[in-house]
């Protein structure tokens, strides 16, 4: 107001006239300030007389109200008026920030979301006129947060919300204005220069973001309130810390306490009064000295409390540990008791355990607990607990302390061995040493101790009245997997059996797995020549009309090989031709056949060398060797015989006796075979073939005068040779029997076709094939 400004009548306020007021000497004291006001006497005015300024009259902000305390005194008689009177603020200060420049540094590895104290805003008016708001200059790397002090104050924090590069902006210019809520508003601004840094990238960082500090009122000077603790990631002068105030912690505070750059020791500096002031809130940097110094910051409430200066306690009465992981579900490990010696609120405490632990507290009578099993507990998961128990006091605030106790588990035999698989496929190559190490069949247990022991065993399986444990064993101890004898691919191809593995708890557990044994084929047999027949070492000798047409079928060699598909597919070819021009060899079925017909120059004699190969690595063979002799052709009389007549001679008639006499006791053996066979007590799995055999029990066909097996075993039979150039071939035996394979001399011109003589022999595997040979060499 102007002045001279009348503020209030006291003549009509007082109930004096203005008479009185002249004769009694009427006067204003201002007390404790200057003299602002003045008394009108003719008029019994109050009027302004100097200008007031509230910011200067009330300089504290505690309060929104200002009051100029007056006395009018009147005379005879002395009477004395005390008068308040209320100043109210006008919006008439601009907010002004302590610093009109605030140069942040700020590295470019600092994430986004950092926050960065800038200088706040100062409005010396008060209420809505003081400051009300912030705003930052568009940009997009930095953003502001409002905050408010508890006495109403407005604080802008820097936000980091895109993250910096310093090869692509080195420095960012901002403006942050402050408004204030009076009408109109008024505002002021600040520079901010942020520069961005390039080195020194491992801020330091305090053990904790923010600190409630208790503190007992009436604290001594120099009582230490805490110790901060800031941890530097690099070494050198950059890890080296200094601690300071940020320009966020008010006056006020850094007056009450003292910060120690070097040691971050936070201690009282004057007394603090909890009437005056009950909660001071600071923010402390730590800065290292590095070349460009990096800063990290925590927050701090400093709570001044009425005396609640007794933490609560707590005492284990009674503690059990180890104990078995199948412990029962509600069973009592421990007795705590709490007390605290404050009174009221103050000393009634509460107790507590963290809720991801499986334990429960329950209370057995006053300020006595007891600590359960409130879920099953599994050692293998965890095997000991932390159980931090916490107690704390209700006052204000709140004080609590705790205990931590550690709870072993002991080991029960609950898990059973696993293996990795739940079936092995173990290829094994056949001749192998007795005694080869297969493969190692090694299980789990998690479990501890003898639990975890394991032992493995074969679990015994008869084969063809042989035990597993003939064939393999395997070491106890570490599941290694041996072979006990040489095994034969002709022989046995596969195995089937389980091992198990045990623990040694009590009781034991134990799981099984599958294994499976193949015997992989090696090629180590020869093949073996059955067609043409002829004596070990011998050479086969035929004779052939010289009067031969060009593609005459003259022998057939055939070869069998007992080993695998593989290694059993047999290829033949000439060893020796005499004239290489006259025979050709199929390398597929052995067929030697005439290229051309005979000539005057052809020898009479032709020796031909035939090598059967098998298709192994390496590849084995055998050898045949055939001499033809070619003869003038035959009488026409006695080459077109009919088959079905013969010329009997005393010679074929001893013959034909002797032949009818071997074959009735073949019968009667091959009789008294198959009921011996048919008698044995496991008939479901025959035997292997016998090696180099020329019997197959294998389901077969012929075709082209060879018999071939379902399993590329080449057996054939090439039985006789009319002097036409005709092949007679015996008629095979029903489905699933037998055949033999034999050669027929060609000495009598004309061949059996007789049922008698062509039905082929049935015999089982028990009588050998050597038998068979005797027999047909004896007849014929």
């Amino acid at each position: 107001m102007e002045v001279g400004s009348v503020v209030a009548n006291l003549a009509t306020d007082l109930g004096l006239d203005l008479q009185t007021l002249i004769k009694r000497n009427v006067r204003l004291d201002v007390i404790a300030n200057k003299k602002y006001l003045a008394i009108n006497k003719e008029r019994g005015e109050l009027y302004i007389q100097e200008k007031i300024d509230r910011e200067y009259l009330c300089p504290a902000k505690t309060t929104t109200t200002c009051f100029l305390k007056m006395e009018v005194i009147v005379e005879n008689p002395v009477r004395i008026f005390y008068i308040e009177l209320e100043i109210t603020d006008i919006n008439d200060n601009n907010p002004n920030f302590r610093r009109d420049t605030i140069n942040l540094d700020i590295t470019e590895s600092t994430p986004a979301g950092e926050r960065f104290s800038v200088s706040n805003a100062v409005d010396s008016d008060v209420g809505s006129n003081s400051v009300k708001t912030y705003y930052l200059s568009k940009n997009e790397h930095f953003d502001i947060e409002i905050q408010s002090g508890r006495d109403g104050s407005k604080f802008a924090d820097l936000i980091l919300k895109k993250a910096l590069d310093r090869e692509t902006q080195a420095v960012h210019n901002l403006v942050l204005t402050a408004v204030d809520g009076g009408v109109p508003p008024r505002s002021g601004t600040a520079s901010i220069i942020v520069r961005v840094l390039d080195a020194n990238d491992n801020a330091p960082k305090f053990d904790q973001e923010s600190y409630i500090i208790n503190l007992t009122e009436n604290s001594p000077i120099g009582n230490l309130v805490v110790k901060l603790n800031a941890t530097d990631l690099d070494e050198g002068s950059n890890a080296d810390l200094v601690y300071s105030f940020s320009l966020y912690t008010s006056e006020k505070t850094q007056k009450a306490f003292s910060l120690n750059p070097e040691s971050g020791e936070i201690r009282v500096k004057e007394i603090v009064n909890y009437e005056d002031f009950r909660i001071y809130d600071m923010e402390v940097i730590a800065s290292d000295k590095g070349t460009h110094p990096l800063s990290g910051q925590c927050k701090l409430s400093i709570i001044i409390t009425d005396m609640n200066d007794n933490h609560p306690e707590i005492s284990i009465k009674s503690f059990t540990s180890p104990v078995k992981e199948d412990i029962p579900v509600n069973t009592v490990i421990a007795v705590v008791s709490v007390s605290d010696k404050d009174s009221g609120e103050n000393g009634q405490v509460d107790i507590h355990i963290s809720d991801d632990l499986p334990f429960a507290l329950k209370e057995s009578s006053d300020n006595y607990y007891e600590l359960l099993i409130s879920e099953p507990l599994d050692r293998e998961k965890v095997a000991e607990y932390d159980i931090t128990i916490t107690v704390t006091d209700r006052g204000n605030p709140p004080l609590s302390d705790n205990e931590t106790i550690t709870l072993e588990l002991l080991d029960v035999n609950d898990n059973v061995p696993q293996f990795p698989q739940t079936f092995y496929t173990i290829p094994v190559m056949e001749n192998n040493a007795p005694g080869a190490s297969l493969s190692s069949l090694t299980a789990i247990d998690p479990d501890l101790h003898e639990n975890q022991y394991l032992v493995y065993f074969i679990i015994e399986k008869e084969i063809v009245n042989t035990s597993m444990s003939m064939l393999f064993s395997i070491n106890p101890e570490n599941g290694n997997l041996y072979a006990l004898k040489t095994f034969d691919y002709e022989m046995e191809k596969e195995f089937l059996f389980h091992i198990e593995a045990r623990d040694s708890g009590v009781p034991p557990l134990s799981s099984n797995v599958t294994v499976h044994i193949i015997i992989m084929d090696q090629n180590d047999n020869t093949p073996l020549i059955v067609s043409p027949w002829r004596a070990h070492g011998s050479e086969v000798k035929e004779k052939i009309p010289r009067s031969t047409d060009k593609g005459t079928l003259i022998a057939k060699v055939i070869a069998i090989d007992s080993d695998s598909v593989h290694n059993s597919r047999i290829t033949y070819q000439f060893l020796q031709n005499t004239d290489a021009t006259l025979f050709s060899l199929d390398q597929y079925n052995g067929e030697i056949r005439t290229m051309r017909m005979f000539s005057y120059r052809d020898s009479r004699d032709q020796r031909l060398v035939v090598i059967a190969k098998d298709n192994g690595e390496p590849a084995l063979s055998a050898t045949v060797t055939i001499k033809l002799s070619t003869v003038e052709t035959a009488l026409k009389t006695y080459t077109e015989v009919p088959l079905e007549y013969d010329i009997f001679s005393d010679l074929n008639l001893y013959l034909v006796i002797g032949l009818g006499s071997v074959s009735f006791l073949l019968l009667i053996t091959i009789l008294v075979t198959i009921v011996l066979k048919c008698q044995k007590a496991k008939p479901s799995k025959a035997a292997p073939s016998c090696r180099n055999s020329v019997i197959s029990e294998r389901n077969s066909t012929i075709a082209d005068s060879t018999l071939v097996s379902n399993d590329a075993y080449w057996y054939s039979l090439f039985l006789a040779e009319t002097r036409k150039g005709k092949l007679v071939v015996r008629q095979p035996a029903p489905k699933g029997a037998r055949y033999i394979v034999s050669s027929l001399p060609r000495s009598t011109g004309v061949t059996e076709t007789s049922d008698s003589a062509a039905s082929t022999l049935q015999v089982r595997k028990q009588v050998p094939p050597s038998f068979f040979l005797f027999c047909f060499s004896f007849c014929f």
